[in-house]
């Protein structure tokens, strides 16, 4: 089955993918609202992944982080849908969206838990020590396009 993801381009399509970032960060992770919804939400570049009756269930954003390199955060997957290919669509979709911008490079901060997800998708750890972010602990990550 293919997973359809969409570009938020609407305030309503916003507004559920905060829905999802406050059910993972703030209900389930106990990330401070103040902490999880932050002054880039309204200039980045978010998507939505949607199960099959069309239903946003995961989502993601991207910015710009330097010369020719995008920043993904906020990557969230409603807990009854991980596991299924949406962690990775919305991944994939923003990874396009940033070729688009002319990223070459992306980097992320990863929860500890999700390091081997995404070095299946192609990102390998670029600092040994781990960081916390919202009490959370992280590494980063990052992957370089090759030509």
């Amino acid at each position: 089955m293919a997973i359809r993801t969409v570009r938020v381009t609407t305030p309503e399509q916003l507004e559920a993918a905060f829905a999802i970032r406050r059910k993972v960060f703030i209900e389930e992770q106990n990330v401070p609202p103040e902490e999880e919804l932050d002054g880039l939400d309204h200039t980045a570049a978010h998507v939505l992944a949607l199960d099959p009756a069309g239903r946003p269930v995961a989502t993601g954003r991207i910015i710009p982080y330097g010369e020719g390199t995008g920043k993904l955060q906020r990557i969230a997957v409603l807990p009854e849908f991980r596991g299924q290919g949406y962690g990775r669509a919305v991944v994939g979709a923003l990874e396009e969206m940033g070729r688009a911008m002319g990223f070459r490079r992306f980097v992320l901060g990863a929860q500890t838990h999700a390091e081997p997800f995404y070095r299946r998708l192609g990102y390998r750890t670029t600092s040994p020590e781990v960081f916390l972010d919202a009490g959370i602990p992280h590494v980063h990550m990052e992957k370089v396009l090759e030509d």
